[in-house]
């Protein structure tokens, strides 16, 4: 792992996200809350959740953070499912890599919840919307 004990403790925060494409047929049996599995935009916000605690077993030499927030979102678009999290901690590191896995995860649970319905669901755009603190500073997608 990357020494981080010269690095100032300060305030981090990163935002992820994340797109399910998948059929009209899927994504209104989703709105209508008919698919076999349950409901999945809250099981995908809660897995996304669970995810991004668990980051450092999962991603090799990513270091274990005490989270301080998490935030899933799962909305409904013409496209199939959105997602957007939200991680925040005070430490040594960023949390780029929870929010990251917090998205992937989540995109991962819709389409198995859904994948009964439609077998060629797609997860795609998983990228870094911004973060802020640490020593290399502010970073915000360009639109």
């Amino acid at each position: 792992m990357v020494d981080t004990s010269d690095k100032a403790t300060t305030t981090r925060h990163a935002m992820a996200s994340a797109r399910v494409l998948m059929s009209m047929e899927t994504i209104a049996a989703v709105k209508e809350h008919r698919t076999p599995k349950g409901d999945p935009l809250e099981a995908a916000r809660l897995a996304g959740i669970m995810a991004a605690k668990r980051t450092a077993e999962l991603i090799p030499l990513c270091h274990p953070l005490p989270l301080t927030h998490v935030d899933v979102q799962a909305r409904i678009e013409d496209f199939g499912v959105y997602l957007e999290a939200q991680v925040s901690t005070n430490a040594q590191t960023g949390v780029e890599m929870e929010a990251l896995t917090a998205v992937s995860i989540a995109a991962l649970t819709i389409y198995d919840m859904c994948k009964a319905l439609d077998k060629s669901i797609t997860i795609s755009d998983v990228r870094l919307e911004s973060k802020s603190g640490g020593k290399s500073g502010d970073y915000r997608r360009q639109s």
